[in-house]
């Protein structure tokens, strides 16, 4: 009888163990779904913090290349070519997939530097695609530190205003117009060095 009514207590003592061991079990597991959510409360906000920080960079990049006008058509600046003044202007067409283009670039900005004081405007017309201005044109602008005048044509239909521009010109870049209200010139072609384009703007003054 005392080894049943033994066994029958010790099977209680485990019972009531196992049921206060249940009980506690999903204590833990608030505990743990907790801390877990704190674990993931805290990356969240590392990964929110590094997103805006990149964020920031993006738009402090943005915000730090120049600015320029950007002409949809021809017509819009073809205004560049009929100005009736004393000032001669330098119209170059140009762009930075264009290797030729890139190289008489410094000849353009001598030009800008050393007549600064005299009425000789230097206009630089990119041919870039309109898709490639903040990507390439700007940050082009920005590291090679144009002083010229820069401005972006993205009309594509080439063949209802490169007539306007000269009858001369096939479509291939650069070209440079040269001209005030006496005389003009078009050179159909790269320049070989900055004298070469000096001496024709002299011609002008």
């Amino acid at each position: 009888m005392m080894n049943k009514l033994m066994l029958i207590f010790e099977l209680q003592k485990t019972q009531k163990k196992t049921k206060a061991l249940l009980s506690f079990v999903p204590f833990l597991c608030l505990l743990w779904f907790s801390s877990f959510l704190i674990g993931c409360g805290g990356n969240t906000s590392s990964a929110k913090v590094e997103t805006l920080d990149n964020v920031e960079t993006l738009e402090t990049t943005k915000t730090s290349l120049p600015t320029i006008p950007i002409y949809e058509s021809f017509d819009e600046m073809a205004h560049i070519f009929q100005y009736q003044n004393d000032t001669t202007y330098i119209i170059n067409f140009w762009a930075t997939w264009c290797k030729p283009c890139v190289e008489e670039l410094p000849y353009f900005e001598d030009i800008h530097k050393k007549y600064a004081n005299q009425p000789v405007k230097v206009i630089l017309v990119s041919l870039d695609f309109k898709t490639h201005i903040e990507t390439k044109l700007l940050p082009f602008i920005k590291e090679n530190k144009l002083e010229s005048e820069v401005i972006s044509l993205v009309d594509s239909d080439a063949n209802s205003w490169i007539d306007k521009v000269d009858t001369n010109w096939d479509g291939a870049i650069p070209i440079t117009i040269v001209y005030n209200k006496n005389k003009r010139k078009y050179i159909g072609e790269q320049f070989a060095n900055h004298d070469e384009l000096e001496s024709i703007l002299k011609t002008f003054l």
